[in-house]
């Protein structure tokens, strides 16, 4: 059955790729900006959490559209929805999805019943809040592997999360599983040949066009190469985050800096046709720093 996310995200975005912008920026030879642009294909959104602008929530709003970003990622549940869709409706950013919260703490994997219940009541509230302020994907980190074997945590998260689909159909609102260091469904001590195989056979269990990954770019690059992990996920990818990171330094960079094969990465977004939000979650600031994580996600995607 086809995702019927992808066919709305085809309809918005159409159009072939333009030529993007040439500029270097660390980790960019001067002329990887022409190779395989996505000009035309991606939004650009950016965590709640980076907005480090004083003021309202509507300032906060006006703030991130001056810096170039088309919507924004709040925490759901936990804001009000009144102040959020009137910050929306002053500033004319949408919120494009939401991160769910607490997921780390309270987890679907958990051995307890009673802590897997709630984590499926904050997800399907969740869901409703992601809802009523007009966003389509809430993000959502699974479990841990600490809390058992990869069999267990399998099955827990699974048992718990699939309740929610019915709920996420319903609304229209996507469960977006992000690949995180959560020792789950990868080797967090293996080397950099890992495949994004088993992230492929969880999110298919699911069996619904309402469950896909927000593939983060930079989380595993530790872990494989995130152009070939891009082309297993496929169709699979309903939303992009994003960051750099460095495996000779063995830590998270700015966006274009350290050493992901980002040629390689539009390519692969090219070939599995990705249309869709791209998602910043990196260290945030003021409105120049805002501005300039901005800029970033441009060259490395050719979006200039």
């Amino acid at each position: 059955m086809p995702n019927p996310f992808h066919l709305s995200r085809r309809n918005l975005l159409q159009g072939a790729a333009a030529m993007a912008a040439t500029w270097p920026l660390a980790g960019f030879a001067a002329d990887d900006a022409d190779a395989h642009p996505l000009k035309g294909r991606m939004y650009k959104t950016l965590k709640i959490g980076m907005v480090k602008v004083p003021g309202s929530l509507t300032e906060k709003f006006q703030a991130v559209k001056e810096a170039g970003f088309d919507g924004i990622e709040l925490q759901a549940p936990g804001y009000s929805i009144a102040e959020v869709n009137e910050a929306i409706k002053a500033s004319g950013v949408p919120v494009d999805g939401n991160v769910c919260a607490g997921h780390w703490q309270v987890r679907h994997t958990d051995p307890s019943e009673a802590v897997r219940k709630e984590a499926l009541e904050t997800l399907k509230q969740g869901l409703r809040d992601t809802h009523a302020v007009g966003g389509h994907t809430l993000l959502l980190v699974v479990g841990h592997g600490k809390d058992g074997t990869e069999e267990e945590c399998w099955k827990r998260s699974f048992d718990n999360i699939v309740q929610a689909v019915p709920l996420a159909a319903e609304l229209g609102v996507h469960l977006a599983i992000e690949n995180v260091w959560n020792e789950f469904l990868y080797d967090h001590d293996g080397d950099s040949n890992q495949t994004a195989e088993k992230f492929v056979k969880y999110v298919d269990e699911f069996d619904s066009p309402w469950v896909g990954m927000q593939f983060d770019i930079g989380n595993h690059w530790k872990y494989g190469s995130m152009g070939d992990w891009i082309r297993q996920l496929d169709q699979r990818i309903i939303k992009l985050d994003v960051k750099g990171f460095s495996r000779k330094a063995n830590k998270f960079t700015k966006v274009g800096e350290g050493d992901i094969d980002w040629v390689d990465v539009r390519k692969a977004l090219l070939e599995i046709n990705y249309h869709g939000w791209v998602a910043a979650e990196v260290a945030g600031g003021d409105l120049e720093r805002l501005k300039e994580v901005s800029a970033n996600l441009d060259r490395a995607f050719g979006l200039g």
